[in-house]
């Protein structure tokens, strides 16, 4: 009994983790939109859209300046880890520490526009209870671009 119980937990916190979206990357210069689920913040969403959007930040420095300060706040976050890194693009996951949820979150640099765009979505599940927004405005503050 004890063995089944311990195999059943193991199996909850491994198939929390939802497979990579296919939608994930720049298309026509922006990020995919977020679902209709409250658990996905976005730059490109509406600016009415008061559950998704969130204004991008616009930035003074180069490219390369901006791309290496986003990974440096991502590599400082617990449990994230740098997927794929593009001239003007940074995807990472994060996975939450008890369930392991993975949230996917990408930061496009819009040179010509002068503004880091993003996009952090959940995976799983229809609520998030904010941690995207939280982490997206926490990998944001006070950020020197």
């Amino acid at each position: 009994m004890t063995r089944l119980l311990f195999t059943l937990t193991l199996f909850v916190f491994l198939s929390c983790n939802g497979t990579r979206p296919e939608i994930l990357g720049i298309q026509s210069n922006q990020l995919s939109s977020c679902p209709k689920t409250p658990n996905c913040i976005n730059s490109f969403s509406p600016a009415d859209d008061k559950i998704h959007f969130r204004s991008p930040v616009p930035f003074k420095k180069p490219v390369n300046e901006v791309k290496s300060i986003i990974i440096n706040r991502i590599e400082a976050y617990p449990r994230a880890e740098i997927i794929k890194e593009e001239t003007n693009y940074v995807y990472a996951e994060f996975t939450s520490l008890i369930m392991r949820y993975v949230d996917d979150v990408e930061f496009y640099i819009d040179e010509k526009n002068k503004l880091l765009h993003f996009r952090s979505a959940s995976r799983l599940g229809s609520k998030d209870f904010g941690v995207n927004r939280k982490r997206v405005e926490t990998l944001l503050k006070d950020l020197d671009i």
